[in-house]
C-alpha cells in the first residue's frame, strides 16, 4: 500500500473554510477505487496546520495525482496556503490499519 501524510500550514485567514473548501477534492478522493482512506486531521498545537493522512492500493495513487480533481484541487489549496506543504509518501506492506501491541484494550 502507498501510505502519505501531508502536512498543510493554512493562512490564519483561511482556517475556518480549510475543510469546507477542501470537500470536492476530499469527496472526489474517497470515490476513486483503490483508495483506502483520507482524513483531515488538525493539530493540538498550531491552529493553522491541518495534516492529511491517506493510502492507497500500490497501482491506484499514480490514477490519484494524474485525476482532474487532484490538480483542480491544489489550485483551490493554493490561495489558502502560507508555505509549501510538507510530504512523507512511502510504499508499505500492509493493507490497513494494525493493532496497537503496546496498548491492548480488552
Amino acid at each position: 500500500m502507498i501510505f502519505i501524510v501531508v502536512k498543510y500550514e493554512v493562512k490564519p485567514e483561511h482556517v475556518d473554510q480549510w475543510l469546507e473548501r477542501t470537500r470536492e477534492f476530499t469527496e472526489a478522493t474517497r470515490a476513486e477505487p483503490g483508495n483506502k482512506w483520507f482524513e483531515w486531521n488538525r493539530s493540538c498545537e498550531q491552529d493553522n496546520v491541518f495534516t492529511l493522512v491517506e493510502a492507497f492500493d500500490d497501482d491506484a495513487a499514480a490514477a490519484h495525482v494524474n485525476s482532474e480533481h487532484f490538480a483542480k484541487g491544489l489550485e483551490a489549496m493554493r490561495p489558502m496556503l502560507l508555505s509549501t506543504p510538507k510530504i512523507i509518501s512511502r510504499q508499505i506492506d500492509g493493507d490497513d490499519w494494525d493493532a496497537m501491541g503496546e496498548l491492548q484494550i480488552d
